[in-house]
């Protein structure tokens, strides 16, 4: 036997979650290791006839104050933390009868699944694990001889382990072991801290805790000299961090964030009230449209930029169906993320064996609230997440024209895209569809050149006389803080404009609207992203 391994002897079990607890304690006690549980884990195992002693025996000491006491006494945490070969520890050991625990499984109450539920105050709080935390981090503290697991899904390793080394554990994996054990705490005491800053209404707490579970590692980050993963984080929205990946080719970094961009944008629309698709390439919406069916909202979002759409993510609102996936696969597409999808649509997909279909179960709720992450040299920044919703705001009509209705609704769409396209953004949107699409400019004015120049561009792909967006309407994320950005709207010919006003030269921009005889509505909101 190496001279690192650890030989298991005695175990300590006690889980909230019982899958396969019993078939593993049973192969525990066929190579001759001692159970030692609490509570419904203790009678789980003794249910199932296996040899099982009580805590409470060890203790003394019953469970008591409805179990919020039962594993913290010293015969316990005495058995997890002594270091072996250690004379002094070994003696305290002796004088107080306390055995050795070399192998402790525990996996905490389920705090994040009863915040998830819904849970009230009182129901969240019992649902704080105290004695657990304490014995992992006992047992992680002394991976030198203890080996703690956490997950079940560690269970087969730790046998895989025994059965390799005579009953014994080696150092690398206690290590291990033990990371993931310190990882979980973590995450556990974040989830806790974070629910609790929301329940106190504490915007910006003094420490910000955060703590999440890994999803898959992946080939590369960003680019392929980068090390990338992907992580879920508690109470995770629907989307990537929920969906099933029926087939295709491992998600790549970029795929995750370019299909989170996609459902969060195709979200914005009710799949009771229309169906909806969006195209997003690079994390940027490059046609977006609402149809009667999926197959008539991808023919006129894909119009709007048919060569940035090669090689990109499709999103939709609703169950992908046959007719839809038919005009999908037509072109190179390296995502398709819907709800959920028909039983033909997949056969379909079937045929584009790299193709990457994904089911995420429902659409996520535009109007939720949430935090917003990004990293920066030495912390990282946080926010709200936008939830703004133009269905919820107070339209202000600015100009002599107001809008028209299919001019209102037309604003309220763009608006709905805008939202989604990295600033400076502009959207040409006529009839429920974008027909140009300007973003990421240094100048707002740019970004309004080059949505129209996209929609002069589709319009000769469509062979069309004139550009789309003559008859279209504009969305800005952002005020335009001098009249050009609106002239070069007005050029393109767009007849009216949402945006959320602020500017120090608001009349100037109302002025130059009124003399071309444009309608412009102010939102009082800004969608900036960058």
């Amino acid at each position: 036997m190496p001279h690192d391994t650890r030989r298991i002897a005695r175990a300590l079990l006690s889980v909230s979650d019982k899958t396969g607890l019993v078939p593993f304690a049973e192969a525990l006690v066929s190579r001759g290791i001692i159970l030692l549980s609490t509570g419904g884990t203790r009678a789980a195992l003794a249910a199932a006839g296996l040899p099982v002693e009580d805590v409470s025996d060890v203790t003394g000491y019953p469970e008591m104050m409805d179990g919020r006491v039962k594993t913290l006494h010293p015969a316990i945490h005495g058995g997890l933390l002594a270091i072996r070969g250690n004379p002094e520890h070994e003696a305290a050991m002796m004088a107080h009868g306390i055995d050795a625990i070399d192998l402790l499984v525990v996996d905490l109450y389920p705090f994040e699944e009863t915040v998830r539920a819904g849970g009230g105050f009182a129901d969240c709080v019992e649902n704080i694990d105290v004695g657990g935390p304490a014995m992992i981090r006992g047992a992680a503290k002394n991976h030198a001889d203890v080996a703690v697991v956490v997950d079940v899904a560690d269970y087969g390793r730790l046998l895989d382990e025994l059965d390799q080394h005579d009953g014994a554990v080696t150092s690398r994996f206690r290590q291990e072991l033990a990371q993931k054990a310190f990882a979980r705490t973590a995450a556990y005491d974040a989830a806790i801290s974070t629910w609790f800053a929301g329940e106190l209404a504490i915007a910006s707490p003094p420490v910000r805790a955060l703590g999440g579970t890994l999803v898959e590692s992946m080939r590369y980050g960003e680019n392929p000299h980068q090390e990338g993963a992907f992580y879920r984080l508690p109470g995770s929205r629907p989307g990537v961090a929920t969906l099933r990946q029926v087939q295709g080719k491992q998600l790549s970094y970029n795929n995750v964030n370019d299909t989170d961009a996609a459902y969060e944008c195709v979200a914005e629309f009710d799949p009771a009230r229309t169906a909806a698709v969006v195209i997003v390439k690079h994390a940027n919406p490059c046609g977006v449209a609402e149809g009667a069916s999926l197959a008539e909202a991808y023919e006129r979002a894909l119009r709007c930029d048919p060569v940035s759409a090669f090689g990109g993510i499709v999103a939709l609102n609703r169950r992908l169906d046959a007719e839809a996936v038919r005009l999908i696969v037509e072109i190179f597409t390296e995502v398709i993320i819907a709800p959920d999808a028909d039983e033909e649509a997949i056969a379909i997909v079937a045929g584009k064996r790299n193709l990457r279909l994904l089911l995420a179960g429902s659409l996520p709720d535009p109007r939720a609230p949430g935090l917003s992450l990004r990293t920066v040299a030495g912390g990282f920044l946080t926010q709200d997440r936008d939830n703004a919703v133009v269905d919820d705001m107070d339209l202000r009509v600015v100009t002599r024209r107001a809008p028209t209705n299919s001019e209102l609704a037309d604003l309220r769409f763009a608006l709905r895209v805008a939202k989604h396209v990295k600033s400076n953004a502009i959207v040409y949107a006529r009839d429920g569809a974008t027909v140009g699409i300007g973003a990421g400019q240094m100048s707002r004015v740019d970004s309004s050149r080059i949505a129209a120049w996209k929609a002069e561009e589709a319009a000769r792909a469509a062979g069309l006389p004139e550009s789309l967006a003559r008859g279209s309407v504009v969305a800005s994320d952002a005020f335009f803080p001098f009249a050009d950005g609106l002239l070069a709207a007005a050029e393109a010919g767009a007849t009216a404009i949402i945006q959320p006003g602020g500017s120090m030269r608001d009349d100037e921009v109302i002025r130059a609207a009124d003399e071309r005889g444009l309608a412009m509505v102010f939102t009082g909101h800004r969608h900036f992203r960058h």
